[in-house]
Formats: C-alpha cells, structure tokens, sequence
C-alpha cells in the first residue's frame, strides 16, 4: 500500500515535494496552509482530494502516514512536534528549525514517536554528491583533513521587510538559510562533531535595494529587516579536521559561487555549480572533479553527470519515502540536523562577541 502524504504548505518548494513524493510511489492526500486559497491552487493542480486551513485537521485525516513541511523557519519545530505527536513521519524544509534547542525537541518528538524525521538538505542528492561520495566509501579520497563551503551572492537578498530578513521568523539571514554548502562539506567529512567556532557577520548591504536578488518575497516596507548579508568563519572538529565558510546574500564578488573543496590525504576535489552572471540558475551547469598525485605526476580528472536542474529536491523528497518505506537509507539524519545548528548557533555567537564559541 502507497504512503499516504499530507503537506503543509503551499509554498514554493512544494512542486519539488510533490515531484519527489510521486516518484517514489507515494499517494498525496492532503495539502493545508493558512491561505486556503493557496493550498486549493495546488490541490487542483495536483489532483491532491483534500485541503486543509488548519494542520491538526490535516493529522486527524485517516490513513495518513507522513508529512512535509514547507513554512517560515519559525514554524518548522512547533509543526514537526505536533505532527510527530500525531504519529506521523516528518520531512522538513531547512533549517531544520530556529536555533539547536529547537532541534533537539525535534529529535525528542521523534524517539518518542518512534517516527523518522528528515530535512530537505538537498544538495546531498545532487548527482555530483552521489559521485563524491562514492569515491569516498571506496577509501579513494582518505580522510577530508580540511574543506571550504562557499554560498556566496553578489546581489541575493530575498526582498526586504519579509520573513526572510526577519530574525524572529528566519532566524538569521544568510547564514542559516543558504546552509546547504558548510552541510554538504560536513557530509563528505563524515559530520565529525564541532569542537569550536570563529565566525564574524557583516550587514553592509542588508538594506540596500541594489542588492535585492532576482527572486524571493515582495518587499514589505512596514516589515523588518535585522539579520547579516554576511558570514565567514572557521569551525575545528573534535577529529582535527577544519572547514571554512563563506556565505552571503550581498557581497562584493563577480557572480554568484556555490561550492564545496575539499582536501583528503588521498585525493581532494571540488563540486561547483555555476550561476549566470545575472545571478539566474538557469544552465544547471555542475562541475565534479577529483584532484591526486601518482608520484610527481598530477592526476586530475572531471566526473561526468547527468543536468539535475532541481539541485536535488526531488530526489531529496523520493528519498524520504523511500527511507520510511525501508528501500533506502536515509539521506540524512536528526543528529547531524543538531551538530549543524549547534555550528550555526555558534557561529552567530561568536559574531556577536567576538570570541571563539565551544560547541
């Protein structure tokens, strides 16, 4: 019998969802949001039969074994308890929630629950990270000593006065919401536990409308906006190892990079994905490559994938259902969600006061 999966909220993530959930053989019951109208949209769309402006009326539905949720971060830890006390599996759009704490009540709910909990870290499901970690499990790159997660935007603010650029709601700014590079980095290295953080954040730009990306909220000039355009730092693990990151949402660079490099005692090598100079992901154009030496000669060499458009949210999604369903192992885990937000949370400590933070 099908996995029967309700979703909360009608955002703009939810077609990679509801891509994902299919592929993977499940049966979407249920859409909810406090926009009715919304959710109908994407009901009618999607063929979804029932639609919902209050959630715990969506986990009373019967049948119903999963949900995704796709909501401001604020939301995230409230909806995922209270679906995980509704006896249903969780999958969560990132960050995983606020702040660590938050996480871990999460991770709570879930143990109590006996329910899996995921997050749509879907750079892990991209082809070029299948690839690397390959040549990882096959003992071809070592140990990762050292790696350098970059999410940088010359000009990517998601409009201004909305939920993104509003502390209380997003948690931080860039950040927190383009996390996906410092997680990636973190996966190839095996997730070693953070032993302490250095990290500074820089709000030059934050509220300059030159640097509003082309993309995201409308601008709410009644809103706030108080979080970085910025951050840079440094996190040594408990192993040794070390991982920088650079970050942003405004920043003066000649176009936007998004990449992990990473050095083994093996091999090293780089993922990259490469954005037009107007900032638009439009050529799902992704460089792989693996970098060792063969005595005193060099032994570079590029790894071929298929185009994956979607950077991996639909595979990302089939994988959650795939990992309830026992066909596949989780893509990730609560426990690596926590040791994430504990750098995340230390990282902005550490901004604020200047010191390394202990994780």
């Amino acid at each position: 019998m099908a996995t029967k999966v309700g979703i909360i909220g009608a955002g703009g993530m939810v077609s990679y969802h509801i891509q994902g959930f299919k592929q993977a053989g499940a049966e979407i019951t249920a859409i909810a949001d406090l926009n009715e109208d919304a959710a109908k949209q994407i009901a009618g769309e999607n063929e979804i039969p029932h639609v919902f402006s209050d959630v715990a009326e969506m986990l009373a539905l019967e049948g119903l074994d999963a949900v995704s949720i796709i909501v401001p971060n604020k939301f995230h830890a409230p909806l995922a308890i209270q679906s995980l006390e509704a006896g249903k599996h969780v999958f969560c759009e990132k960050p995983p929630a606020l702040n660590a704490a938050e996480v871990n009540e999460m991770i709570g709910a879930a143990n109590e629950a006996g329910k899996k909990l995921m997050f749509n870290f879907n750079n892990r499901a991209r082809p070029e990270s299948y690839a690397i970690m390959e040549k990882i499990n096959a003992g071809e790159i070592g140990t990762i000593n050292s790696s350098q997660a970059k999410w940088c935007r010359r000009t990517g603010i998601p409009g201004f006065g909305g939920w993104f650029t509003t502390k209380a709601l997003s948690g931080g700014g860039p950040l927190i919401d383009l996390l996906h590079m410092l997680d990636l980095a973190m996966y190839f290295m095996g997730y070693p536990k953070p032993s302490h953080v250095m990290a500074q954040t820089f709000d030059d730009f934050i509220t300059d409308k030159s640097f509003k990306g082309p993309w995201g909220l409308p601008d709410n000039d009644e809103g706030t906006t108080d979080v970085e355009a910025a951050s840079h730092g440094f996190v040594r693990f408990e192993t040794g190892q070390v991982c920088s990151f650079q970050i942003s949402w405004a920043e003066m660079i000649d176009r936007e990079e998004v990449s992990v490099v990473f050095q083994g005692t093996k091999s090293g090598g780089k993922v990259e994905r490469l954005f037009g100079e107007d900032g638009l992901d439009e050529t799902a154009i992704d460089s792989c490559e693996i970098y060792s030496q063969n005595g005193a000669e060099r032994v570079d060499s590029s790894i071929e994938v298929e185009e994956c458009e979607d950077m991996g949210r639909i595979r990302s999604a089939s994988n959650f259902i795939l990992a309830i369903e026992g066909k596949e192992e989780p893509l990730n885990t609560p426990e690596q969600a926590l040791i994430l937000m504990q750098i995340i949370d230390a990282a902005y400590q550490s901004a604020e006061t200047g010191e390394p933070v202990s994780c």
